[in-house]
């Protein structure tokens, strides 16, 4: 069977996206939560920071070895990354994440903050957030982040999608008291 260039453009392009979304459980038991979620988030695009590090990883042929559960992350920055829904499942078992950026994301969804805020290891340790310009983000979303616990700080702007944004933000200030929100919502 002969294929057209559009066809093998099509099974390249449907490979290139399987390589970013597919969560492979067995290298997560193999190399620990922490070293594949660094391996996809860096293969997504973004960068993380390792517990006791002030350099920001992102060279994904330079992530630090060594035995399993010896460098966990403690912050992600996502900024103009790929992430999306579906890799979120990495996510799970990061214990040590205490801050995530979310900037010029545009494949981050209510949907992908909802299933973040149900990550009880992130619900223990998350304290500071940000969500600029991610366009799909909407009122919904937002609130979903009362189950994040610990969050102290929150930064939220240039979010189009959010409509109710004093109604968005008492129902999160009831929630999460200790909270402090800062708004550039236009």
């Amino acid at each position: 069977m002969c294929l057209s260039t559009r066809q093998k453009s099509v099974l390249l392009l449907a490979a290139i996206i399987l390589k970013y979304i597919f969560i492979d459980y067995e290298r997560i038991k193999a190399v620990g939560p922490d070293r594949a979620a660094a391996e996809w988030l860096l293969r997504c695009g973004a960068k993380v920071r390792f517990r006791g590090f002030d350099r920001w990883q992102h060279d994904y042929n330079g992530l630090p070895t060594g035995p399993l559960g010896r460098y966990r992350i403690e912050a992600i920055d996502a900024t103009e990354s790929c992430i999306m829904y579906r890799g979120f499942d990495h996510l799970e078992g990061l214990e040590h994440v205490e801050e995530i950026r979310f900037n010029k994301c545009i494949y981050i969804e209510d949907a992908c903050l909802e299933r973040l805020s149900q990550i009880k290891t992130l619900q223990d340790s998350l304290k500071n957030m940000t969500i600029v310009s991610c366009g799909n983000v909407t009122d919904k979303g937002i609130i979903t982040l009362h189950h994040l616990r610990n969050l102290e700080w929150l930064l939220l702007s240039d979010l189009p999608g959010v409509k109710d944004k004093d109604q968005t933000v008492d129902r999160l200030q009831t929630a999460l008291p200790r909270l402090t929100i800062e708004l550039d919502l236009a």
